[in-house]
C-alpha cells in the first residue's frame, strides 16, 4: 500500500488549496485515510479523516468551517480542501491510512494509522 500527497504550495492569507492523497495497493475490505499536519518542534496534528465503512467525516474544531475532506473512489484519491488559509496553517501536511481497523476513523490520533505518505509543504504568508 502506498500513499502519495500533492498540492502543497506557497499561498497568501485567505487563499485556498486542495491537497490530494492518491492511494494504491488497497485490497482490504476496510480502509480509513486521515490528514495530519506538522510544524517543526510540535506533534503531528490531526485535521480530518474518512473511512469506507460509514463514510464518516470528522473535522477538529481548529479547522472546522474551513477544511473539508472528500474522496473520489474511482481515482482512489482523498482530498483535503482548505479555504481561508491562515499563516498558522503553515506546515507539512501528511495523509495516512489504516486497513486493520474498523468503524469510525480517528482524526486526532496518528498512532491509529500505519501507512504514511511523504508529506507536502503548505506555506501561508500574511
Amino acid at each position: 500500500v502506498q500513499l502519495v500527497e500533492s498540492g502543497g504550495a506557497v499561498v497568501q492569507s485567505g487563499d485556498s488549496l486542495r491537497l490530494s492523497c492518491v492511494a494504491s495497493g488497497f485490497t482490504h475490505d476496510y480502509w480509513a485515510i486521515g490528514w495530519f499536519r506538522q510544524v517543526p518542534g510540535k506533534e503531528r496534528e490531526g485535521m480530518s479523516c474518512i473511512s469506507n465503512s460509514d463514510g464518516n467525516v470528522i473535522i477538529p474544531d481548529s479547522v472546522k468551517g474551513r477544511f473539508t475532506i472528500s474522496r473520489d473512489s474511482v481515482k482512489n484519491t482523498v482530498y483535503l480542501q482548505m479555504n481561508n488559509l491562515k499563516p498558522e496553517d503553515t506546515a507539512v501536511y501528511y495523509c495516512a491510512a489504516v486497513t486493520a481497523m474498523s468503524g469510525t476513523c480517528m482524526a486526532s490520533n496518528p498512532s491509529w494509522y500505519d501507512i504514511w505518505g511523504q508529506g507536502t509543504q503548505v506555506t501561508v504568508s500574511s
